[in-house]
């Protein structure tokens, strides 16, 4: 096995990358919802220049309770994605569709990689909600936590830049980009997380609001001040740094607060507190702190926003700091060799 197509469908665009032994040989960006026509007919004209595929890793931001490690695709896999599709509403249910036109195309080994897979080992103690116990057993709410390709390969990553195995680590990591979230790892496999049961737990994102107080969400819908699909659009595609500063682009934000805007500042100011605030409470789960290690759009090419953060974090001592460019596609990559040979 060596030549993969990677799928990376985001919630409004489609990475795919054409891989030989963790090399990139051809790739396309398509700012476009994954499944409309025109990134399909993107797709088409990478797989026309490339005849040679031997397998098909699908990054899935949700695997649900059931697909919790990169699995080879079945009928029965899908199904069981599908039922928990609504978890993550912005990206699943077009990521499977996108899955359903490939495995016609190509007659191939197709992957899931699940980004919940990195922290399907979480403990109890950071995966359980304080919820009643029927709620909880009846209907499977738990923890999850995304971002976990990322994660891994970041992980791997500041192995080699520390000179010592994954296994031995213990790090905070912080996927910062259109999505964000915080991670503490320690022992080999993540022990705690920001996102929880669905992609909106946690920092404030792009557009998604992340963690905010239920009782004020309670009290819009008992009032009647909003309607549900109202709240839930509004906060998943309105909130976030574009709620807050008008744009969801933190490189449009940096420079709209040095020209004064109110706003944009607020935002950014907004987003450090609470990241440096989530890592904060990630590190009551590690016993040492070995590295600090930023990734993701944000956390790898925004040095402003790193700074903000690692500024705020004093109180945890000197920490060293490092920055991992996000590569997605070659975790993915590796997480279908892996287990397509078993």
């Amino acid at each position: 096995m060596s030549t993969v197509l990677t799928i990376n469908p985001g919630s409004s665009s489609l990475q795919a990358h054409v891989i030989d032994d963790d090399h990139v040989i051809d790739s396309m960006h398509v700012e476009q919802r994954p499944e409309t026509d025109d990134a399909v007919r993107e797709l088409e004209e990478l797989l026309s220049r490339n005849t040679n595929i031997e397998a098909v890793g699908h990054r899935i931001v949700h695997g649900g309770p059931d697909v919790i490690a990169p699995t080879i695709v079945s009928d029965s896999v899908v199904d069981a994605v599908r039922e928990f599709a609504s978890l993550a509403p912005l990206h699943v249910p077009a990521s499977l569709t996108l899955l359903d036109k490939l495995r016609e195309k190509l007659a191939v080994p197709h992957v899931l990689c699940p980004d919940t897979a990195f922290h399907s080992g979480l403990p109890k103690v950071a995966a359980t909600y304080p919820l009643p116990k029927e709620w909880r057993e009846r209907f499977g709410l738990r923890r999850y936590g995304f971002h976990g390709l990322s994660y891994g390969w970041a992980i791997s990553r500041a192995a080699e830049e520390l000179g010592r195995p994954a296994r031995e680590l213990s790090v905070l990591l912080a996927h910062l980009g259109g999505g964000s979230s915080v991670c503490a790892f320690r022992d080999g496999r993540s022990v705690d997380t920001s996102m929880g049961f669905t992609p909106l737990e946690g920092l404030p994102m792009a557009k998604r609001s992340g963690s905010v107080d239920p009782g004020m969400l309670l009290w819009l819908l008992r009032e009647n001040k909003l309607g549900l699909d109202e709240l839930s659009e509004g906060l998943h595609t309105r909130s976030g740094l574009l709620g807050l500063g008008g744009s969801p682009d933190t490189r449009d934000l940096v420079k709209a607060a040095a020209e004064g805007d109110m706003d944009a500042d607020l935002a950014l100011r907004v987003f450090a507190h609470r990241a440096s605030r989530e890592l904060a409470a990630a590190a009551t789960s590690l016993d040492r702190i070995d590295a600090l290690v930023f990734t993701g759009e944000i956390g790898w090419d925004q040095p402003e926003v790193r700074e903000a953060i690692v500024d705020r974090l004093g109180v945890l001592g000197k920490i060293r700091v490092l920055v991992v460019e996000p590569r997605e596609e070659v975790q993915i990559y590796r997480d279908t060799v892996s287990a397509i040979a078993g």
